[in-house]
């Protein structure tokens, strides 16, 4: 029989459960996962700071997402790497430390989606409109739609997070490596209708509207390139775009499927699996594709280099 513990506020998190055989071999896999994923992403606003040739919109809005990787990042591998060293009975946290965490997680999770959003923008308007594409994507444009990639999601989190943290509290185990809504929801044994009925809203809005973003832009994208005689245009077209869609479809495809295994309880250690992908993939690939791609960046990385190589 299940014992109940209401409204504490001392959490116990279910974290990584492996094998002493392979806790080292884990523990350090992960820990350079999140080494590299801080040093390409800090390193690629780093450059963007002082490389004037990436003062451009495209990486001035791919760097929200190098943020919104660095503290997603951040505020999940320290402490469940520490968890991971320590025995189960000892993997603590405190109640409001979870919440916090949980918004911050959902929170930069979903920016994920609209910061790709814009940027699908910006590519249909330096493809579409490129005569036009200084006017429009000014600074201030660029500043606006920034502002938007955050403070929308901002909203709905606030709303998720709410709707949990209103719930009577009678389990206290986290069944997942870190907190997040599904997590804090879950210690309740009060009814969870309306955070489901939100949650499904909530998922259905932003990936909706994140899929239909990317098929509007690009579906114009292709329209116009197929249209256009202009080979340079279409080189281009297929260059930034085909880069931004890959970007895209990682973090998507990693997201939707820990959202999806949250409804699947017989499958917790593939979730679990899953829901670190979603933080481990996108955030050290995102910053190599762009860094791969941008001629920008490989000219001032061989500056670099030559210079080193010469003295």
């Amino acid at each position: 029989m299940e014992n109940y513990t209401f409204n504490s506020f001392v959490l116990q998190m279910e974290g990584i459960n492996v094998t002493k055989d392979l806790l080292y071999t884990i523990f350090f896999l992960l820990l350079t996962f999140y080494i590299v994923t801080m040093i390409l992403n800090v390193g690629f606003l780093i450059l963007t700071v002082i490389d004037k040739n990436l003062h451009q919109p495209m990486y001035l809005l791919f760097c929200n997402l190098t943020v919104s990787d660095i503290v997603g990042s951040s505020q999940i591998f320290p402490r469940m790497l520490s968890d991971l060293l320590k025995p189960p009975s000892e993997r603590l946290i405190g109640y409001y430390e979870c919440v916090i965490q949980a918004f911050v997680n959902q929170w930069f999770s979903s920016t994920s989606h609209t910061v790709l959003m814009v940027m699908a923008f910006d590519r249909y308007v330096a493809i579409c409109y490129s005569l036009r594409y200084s006017a429009i994507m000014n600074n201030s444009m660029v500043m606006k739609l920034s502002l938007s990639a955050w403070a929308v999601p901002l909203i709905f989190v606030v709303v998720l997070i709410g709707l949990s943290v209103r719930l009577n509290r009678c389990r206290t185990l986290v069944s997942n490596p870190y907190c997040d809504n599904a997590s804090l929801f879950k210690l309740s044994c009060d009814s969870v209708v309306i955070n489901n009925i939100y949650g499904l809203f909530y998922t259905a809005v932003l990936l909706g509207s994140s899929v239909g973003c990317i098929l509007l832009t690009y579906g114009k994208i292709v329209v116009v390139c197929f249209t256009s005689k202009n080979k340079s245009l279409n080189r281009k077209a297929f260059k930034t775009c085909s880069t931004h869609l890959v970007v895209y479809l990682i973090m998507f495809f990693s997201g939707f499927t820990a959202i999806a295994l949250h409804r699947f309880p017989q499958y917790s250690d593939y979730r679990k699996i899953t829901s670190l992908l979603f933080f481990v993939v996108p955030g050290s690939l995102n910053s190599i594709i762009y860094g791969v791609q941008s001629k920008e960046v490989r000219s001032f990385l061989s500056k670099i280099f030559i210079s080193n190589r010469n003295k």
